[in-house]
């Protein structure tokens, strides 16, 4: 019988153990991937490249939303410092939806000065995942194969990991200004959904954004 209890209290203990032991490499990796959130989202970095990938964002009737808008000011700034001779917009549209996300970013860049020419509209991806497999795509199709990434701080780690994924060389130059880093709550935001993004991107290779879009 005390065979028995004993082998039954060391059972217990390695189940209590393996639990712990669990959590504690939970917490690791979460807080790790915080980290690396933070980190990137503080790089800027201007190395020329042969394109600026804007990620799209919410558009009212091709009118972008201000999120959307600060990455596109950031994408016509780095390509006016002369980062890249291209700026891709990309994203699909919303059910009802008139304008794409990348049709609207083309428009608004035109308006900022940036030439017709320069621009590279990708009207396709219902989320990051689909956006960067489709730009990768299309950039390969022309020969190119680097980017630099305007997008939210907070989103440049997972959309950059993506990229490289698809076999374009990437670096991140985030917006600056916008709704993303208006206040410590936003940023705090930020931080914990792309970490919760990346590691589900990491651990199963699908996006976490789930918008519904309409390819053209």
């Amino acid at each position: 019988m005390d065979t028995r209890a004993g082998l039954a209290a060391g059972v217990r203990r390695w189940v209590v153990r393996t639990v712990i032991g669990t959590v504690v490499l939970a917490i690791v990796l979460v807080i790790g991937a915080a980290v690396r959130v933070w980190q990137v989202a503080r790089i800027d970095d201007f190395s020329p490249a042969g394109a600026v990938l804007v990620l799209g964002a919410a558009q009212y009737n091709g009118v972008p939303s201000e999120v959307f808008r600060a990455r596109l000011d950031r994408g016509a700034d780095l390509y006016e410092q002369g980062v890249a001779p291209y700026v891709v917009t990309v994203g699909g549209k919303q059910v009802g939806d008139v304008f794409t996300e990348a049709e609207a970013g083309r428009d608004y860049l035109i308006e900022r000065g940036v030439p017709a020419d320069a621009i590279i509209a990708v009207s396709a991806g219902a989320n990051t995942l689909q956006s960067v497999d489709q730009v990768a795509g299309e950039l390969e199709r022309r020969g190119m194969y680097s980017v630099v990434i305007a997008s939210d701080p907070w989103h440049s780690l997972r959309t950059r990991t993506m990229a490289r994924d698809a076999g374009l060389q990437a670096w991140t130059a985030p917006t600056r200004t916008g709704p993303a880093v208006y206040t410590r709550e936003s940023q705090l935001t930020g931080i914990v959904r792309e970490t919760g993004a990346l590691l589900w991107y990491q651990i199963s290779h699908h996006s976490a954004d789930f918008p519904e879009v309409v390819h053209q």
